[in-house]
């Protein structure tokens, strides 16, 4: 077991728009679908705790592309996405923040009860993480948020963020109970089990190791600790800046959305006749799906997919956002049960998830092959032009009347940050 990354973000408050939160779970739970049909809940969780993907899958989502809130929406959105076909799909997301985290250990024993192993083991790890971060590691952040993910195998990620009152930031913490070398390798450890489910028991002897990691992890410096893992900084500014991209990567993604034979190809990858617009936006998408761990490095570029609520680098096109969602919830539900009489039905959504793996590698192709380069004002002038015409929205759009407040969520959406109370989370 080992901490798997940190990301540094400034502190943001407010909520997400109900508009942007229902879209998010819905666009959200059709990635992580993705992600599991193509390769797995492990792989899932592995990339989950990688804070570099995490920050891209939040953007590409429709968050602002540096604000601590992504933990808060991203998670929420997952949980509330994936709850209806947990037991389907082998993945279960516990806690979450405020409230919802001191739910955690029962959620985890009720999981555990159903799939078959070690209830209390789950709940001992999800408290050790939870007091390592806030406690152990001794760098002024306090832990107001702890979602716990666990598989039907009893494989489990961890995904918590803290608050610095000095600074006003947050900083949100990985955990991946395997040694994690690859993207898409089977990273189980320290897990036994008979085929009913599988049995997870941080005291047995065999978790010798894990529990020495662990006690390793307490007795080390702080700073030693940080930086041994992956570490993610956002700045306090807002806006996109041409060097938070990486403008050749970009390039490629807008030359096989609307250089024509380019384009004309790509509908030939996808089996789908789509605007240049919904083409920008999937192959961004199926970066997130697809994409190797190195290509993460510059998660502002998956802001150029769907824009952000606070309008950067430009208002959520929310055309774009349906038709990019529609386009993998429809691939999705074809791949999986087909319509009524049609026995072709479900091949031909799995060719079309299929589609999207083509065409991030075709991306990477005309990347590597053609170097093209974005116009970094350019675009964020044509993005800003077309926007009306794609129903861009953001909050400053939103001028209904504000509802009653209740504790964790309201009729704008779920809230983001705000300075957590004295009580303890465990």
């Amino acid at each position: 077991m080992k901490r798997s990354g940190i990301a540094d973000l400034p502190l943001h408050g407010g909520r997400v728009p109900q508009w942007l939160a229902e879209r998010m779970t819905r666009l959200g739970t059709a990635i992580t679908e993705t992600i599991i049909h193509d390769y797995g809940t492990s792989a899932f969780l592995s990339r989950l705790s990688d804070p570099f993907w995490f920050q891209a899958l939040g953007v590409v989502m429709g968050m602002d592309w540096h604000s601590s809130g992504i933990t808060t929406s991203v998670m929420g959105a997952l949980k509330r996405g994936l709850a209806p076909r947990a037991h389907e799909l082998g993945i279960y997301i516990c806690g979450g923040r405020g409230r919802h985290s001191r739910n955690t250990p029962h959620e985890l024993r009720q999981i555990a009860e159903r799939r078959g192993f070690d209830g209390e083991a789950l709940v001992r790890t999800s408290r050790l993480t939870a007091r390592i971060d806030n406690n152990a590691i001794v760098d002024g952040f306090q832990i107001y948020l702890h979602s716990f993910i666990v598989t039907s195998a009893g494989e489990w990620a961890v995904v918590q963020q803290g608050l610095n009152d000095q600074n006003g930031t947050a900083r949100r913490y990985h955990w991946h109970s395997a040694l994690v070398r690859d993207f898409v390798a089977e990273p189980h450890s320290g897990i036994v089990g008979e085929h009913q489910g599988v049995i997870m028991n941080l005291v047995d002897a065999q978790a010798e190791p894990a529990q020495t990691a662990m006690l390793n992890i307490v007795r080390e410096h702080p700073e030693k600790t940080l930086s041994a893992t992956r570490h993610l900084r956002m700045p306090a500014r807002h806006d996109v800046r041409a060097s938070d991209v990486d403008l050749k990567r970009l390039g490629a993604v807008l030359a096989v959305a609307y250089e024509r034979d380019l384009h004309d190809f790509t509908e030939l990858l996808l089996l789908e006749k789509l605007g240049p617009r919904t083409l920008q936006s999937l192959a961004l998408v199926a970066e997130v799906v697809h994409g190797a761990p190195n290509r993460f490095n510059d998660p502002a570029r998956f802001s150029f997919a769907l824009g952000g609520k606070d309008r950067h680098p430009f208002p959520v096109p929310l055309k774009t956002h349906d038709e990019s969602l529609d386009f993998l919830r429809t691939s999705l539900d074809r791949a999986r049960l087909g319509r009524p009489g049609n026995t072709s039905d479900q091949a031909f959504g799995k060719e079309k998830l299929d589609g999207l793996r083509r065409l991030e590698r075709f991306v990477r192709t005309v990347e590597t092959g053609l170097k093209p380069e974005a116009d970094f004002d350019a675009i964020i002038k044509h993005e800003k032009a077309i926007s009306p015409s794609l129903d861009g929205r953001s909050v400053f759009d939103d001028k209904r009347a504000r509802p009653p407040r209740r504790p964790d969520e309201d009729k704008r959406g779920p809230r983001l940050d705000v300075k957590p109370g004295p009580r303890s989370l465990f």
